[in-house]
């Protein structure tokens, strides 16, 4: 028999448990004279974890030391963070941020629902439509999906890309070229996902090894990018086909150990810090479905170690084997996709239709591969990234970048950076005289 109607369930009843027990941030610079000192204490719930973690990311802020302890009903965190030069947060514009996102306005404002430009969804504010793309990596690959966009007369307006283990996964944000609005048309979208399938795929019959998607989910784009790479498999194949692409200093050591007085299996990490490495752990163990209890994050020096007490969300913990391996392997995935040795190319042009398709095609003319690429657009200025290495497995060599100079750097600014490691560089490096930051570069371009 079919029901006259459902049972009415308040909306406001979803926040009433946290409008009671408001969320409290306190941000503290007197306590240690190293770093500053976010304590956050809230009611526990499901992610919670993950959304701290992505905020202090979000904001570029190293976490040097962590504990994490969420038993119970109740989540109490304090995170020794810093800047990326190693002082502590004094802009009252950060910390204000960070005291709105984490307390109770965030949460009762959807402060993490409504921050632009670092999530991805289909017409969110109306003006570009979003695109996943993942398939397997070659060299030259982006300068192709680039040109196809070009011809089908979509601008890019932003884009993401993470390459590792042979595989890619792109976010793109298109619009129409000429009206600047997101495509709505089936049959253009159609066209396009049609011809960068066919690209991702390459000389491959399987249809199952490239995939584009339209974006209709609002997730934060990090996330996203290790969701896509891990719905592809990207850890599965061992580390022999990455052994000469990640150096042994930047091999994560993982052990997966039992606390039965406890109930939790124990995760330990011990490998090179770099900048969001605790949030590309806890966003794996959080999408593969794991809590995390407690934790304790430590640096020294170059050296990170981080220890997880989890649990799978059905309470049981990791006793198999195989369980054990798939997480070990899924976290190695996470952390390596963010590693590079690579050179970091900084562009800055007037931005235009077709500027992208023309800058890849001159990297992949010149040798070179993307491991990793950052779009972005802020008025009329196009600022791109792109982390290149040879295509042969060589250093690059400095002939081929001012080989660059000379080809794009009549129509914009190019500013070429070596990674940066935890171990300081040499002041006599070659690659120091060119290191300076993107914003000086923009106001260059601009001048």
């Amino acid at each position: 028999m079919a029901r006259d109607g459902w049972p009415y369930f308040d909306p406001e009843y979803e926040t009433l448990s946290i409008r009671i027990n408001p969320p409290s941030v306190a941000v503290d610079n007197t306590s240690c004279k190293d770093c500053t000192l976010v304590k956050v204490d809230s009611l526990n719930k499901p992610g919670i974890l993950l959304e701290v973690v992505q905020i202090l990311s979000d904001l570029d802020l190293i976490i040097t030391k962590a504990y994490i302890l969420s038993d119970g009903g109740w989540f109490m965190d304090v995170f020794h963070v810093t800047d990326q030069h190693g002082n502590k947060i004094t802009e009252s514009n950060t910390i204000e941020h960070i005291e709105k996102a984490l307390g109770p306005k965030g949460h009762t404002a959807d402060v993490l629902k409504t921050w632009q430009g670092k999530q991805v969804g289909v017409h969110s504010s109306g003006d570009h439509t979003a695109i996943e793309l993942t398939g397997r990596d070659r060299p030259g690959l982006l300068s192709e999906i680039f040109a196809v966009l070009a011809n089908l007369h979509f601008n890019v307006i932003a884009a993401e890309v993470w390459t590792h283990n042979r595989r890619i996964a792109c976010l793109l944000y298109v619009n129409d070229d000429s009206t600047c609005r997101a495509v709505d048309d089936p049959s253009r979208l159609s066209t396009m996902g049609v011809q960068l399938n066919n690209i991702l795929r390459g000389c491959e019959d399987d249809r199952n090894v490239a995939r584009t998607n339209f974006s209709a989910s609002v997730t934060h784009v990090d996330r996203r990018l290790h969701q896509m790479l891990f719905a592809d498999r990207d850890y599965e194949g061992g580390c022999l086909s990455t052994e000469a692409e990640y150096p042994p200093s930047f091999t994560p050591k993982i052990t997966i150990d039992r606390c039965v007085e406890k109930g939790y299996s124990v995760v330990t990490v011990s490998c090179k810090d770099r900048s969001k490495l605790m949030f590309d752990i806890v966003c794996t163990l959080t999408d593969m479905q794991y809590v995390v209890f407690h934790a304790t994050i430590t640096s020294d020096g170059p050296y990170a170690s981080q220890e997880y007490y989890i649990r799978h969300m059905d309470g049981c913990t990791l006793d198999t084997e195989g369980e054990k391996q798939r997480v070990i392997k899924c976290l190695e995935a996470a952390i390596r996709r963010r590693v590079s040795e690579d050179l970091i190319l900084e562009l800055c042009a007037k931005d235009r239709v077709g500027l992208l398709s023309e800058v890849t095609r001159v990297l992949r003319e010149n040798g070179l591969s993307v491991t990793r690429a950052g779009v972005t657009t802020v008025g009329e200025q196009a600022m791109h990234v792109f982390y290149v290495r040879d295509a042969s497995g060589d250093p690059v060599d400095m002939k081929t970048i001012e080989g660059l100079r000379k080809e794009i750097g009549q129509t914009m600014m190019l500013n070429v950076k070596k990674v940066q490691t935890c171990v300081k560089a040499p002041e006599s490096s070659s690659w120091s005289k060119t290191s300076f930051s993107f914003g000086s570069l923009l106001g260059k371009f601009r001048n």
